[in-house]
């Protein structure tokens, strides 16, 4: 309940002083726009670049050569999977060669 009658006390005073100092509100406003557009520009400029370079980065493919245990995984990996294709091609022998009997 304070901070509504505040905000209402505010308003009034507001109201009130924009109407006496309305010139000095006038200037006030012609040397804080050019500010805060300069300020506000910059930042989107900075921010613009900071994206610019993330979307370079993420495009640049990253290559890291492979350490002796991803070497060694690989080849366990190549390993395995050849044996499965053995395995695979022996069931497809006998199946073909019980079939053909």
């Amino acid at each position: 309940m304070a901070t509504l009658v505040g905000g209402i006390i505010a308003l009034i005073i507001g109201i009130i002083g924009l109407s006496i100092w309305s010139d000095a509100f006038i200037i006030l406003l012609q040397g804080g726009i050019p500010v805060v557009l300069i300020l506000g520009g910059a930042l989107a400029t900075y921010l613009g670049v900071e994206e610019w370079k993330d979307s370079r980065a993420a495009q640049e493919p990253s290559f890291s050569a492979p350490t002796e245990s991803d070497v060694e995984k690989y080849k366990a990996e190549a390993e395995k999977y050849r044996a499965e294709l053995e395995a695979m091609k022996k069931t497809k022998e006998e199946t073909s060669s019980t079939e053909g009997d």
